[in-house]
């Protein structure tokens, strides 16, 4: 008899606890909408580029959604990034030329600490950049790092083995000393996207061959020089990016701004993070970009891994 009550009790229990379930996840499908919301007057369409760049996925998507959109009339993208993978810049300077090539619409970046690198790449896409004086920019370089841990290796008295088929095919191992024509190989990968980047700035900002040859060798400079140097179309805070992006839009020097981060994800205010789980959250990040990054070609700003 006990042992059919304490049965009943705890279906009971786990119908109250899947009933819960249920209803948590409707209420944060109703406050957050998975649809992309309307844009309901005309407006500029605001988005921000922050960080390393590793995934251009939801910038591009949110790109594509709303570029076509007859209340969109322009774009500014709020940029503040040292650069990051090598595709992943060439695809969002891609798609923001698009917005203006093919969806006739103005597109300004207003830059914030740092627009370097892949960073720079993207934004030079765009029809206006406007830079903070002490903004830091350019970067036009590649940059690629290897590791040789066979000491390492030898030292914990670890044996590792490589089978392969091909002569390169574990070309940038961490088991051995590079060989000199894996470096020929490597280096001549950086030479040819770095050519990509040089010539995309060059017809992108209307540069001579020059200028991009001589400035475009990595050096980071000032928004105010990039403005000297054409590298940058004036000096100005994110009010005078959105003064000139509404003017060049047809919407005059005081636009609205249709920003979809904030009509679709308000909800992820009401979630609380504590500051010691964001500084493990900051520590892991900082550990998968030194894992996720070796190896590979990177429009990186220096100093970042």
């Amino acid at each position: 008899m006990m042992g059919r009550v304490y049965q009943g009790t705890l279906a009971v229990i786990s119908l109250a606890f899947l009933g819960l379930f249920f209803v948590s996840v409707l209420v944060l499908v109703a406050m957050w909408n998975p649809l992309s919301p309307e844009v309901d007057e005309p407006s500029l369409l605001s988005m921000k580029l922050d960080g390393v760049i590793l995934d251009s996925s939801e910038f591009v998507s949110t790109l594509r959604t709303y570029r076509d959109d007859p209340n969109i009339k322009g774009v500014i993208i709020q940029v503040n990034s040292p650069g990051g993978l090598v595709g992943t810049s060439q695809e969002l300077y891609t798609e923001i030329k698009r917005v203006r090539e093919e969806a006739r619409k103005p597109v300004v970046v207003s830059g914030g600490s740092v627009v370097a690198s892949g960073a720079y790449y993207a934004a030079a896409g765009a029809d206006r950049i406007v830079a903070n004086p002490g903004t830091l920019m350019g970067s036009i370089g590649v940059i690629m790092e290897f590791a040789n841990l066979k000491g390492l290796f030898d030292l914990a008295k670890v044996d590792r083995y490589v089978l392969k088929t091909g002569d390169f095919k574990d070309a940038g191992s961490d088991l051995r000393r590079m060989k000199p024509e894996e470096q020929d190989l490597f280096q001549g990968i950086l030479e040819e996207v770095h050519d990509q980047f040089k010539l995309a700035v060059q017809t992108s900002r209307r540069l001579s061959p020059d200028i991009v040859n001589k400035y475009g060798d990595g050096r980071i400079f000032t928004g105010e020089t990039a403005v000297r140097l054409g590298f940058a179309d004036q000096v100005g805070t994110y009010e005078d990016a959105l003064r000139v992006a509404g003017n060049l839009a047809g919407l005059g020097p005081n636009p609205k701004v249709f920003n979809p981060n904030n009509k679709t994800m308000e909800w992820l205010s009401k979630i609380q993070t504590t500051t010691s789980a964001e500084r493990k959250l900051e520590a892991i990040a900082d550990k998968y970009l030194h894992v996720h990054l070796v190896g590979k070609p990177l429009y990186l700003m220096p100093g970042i891994l």
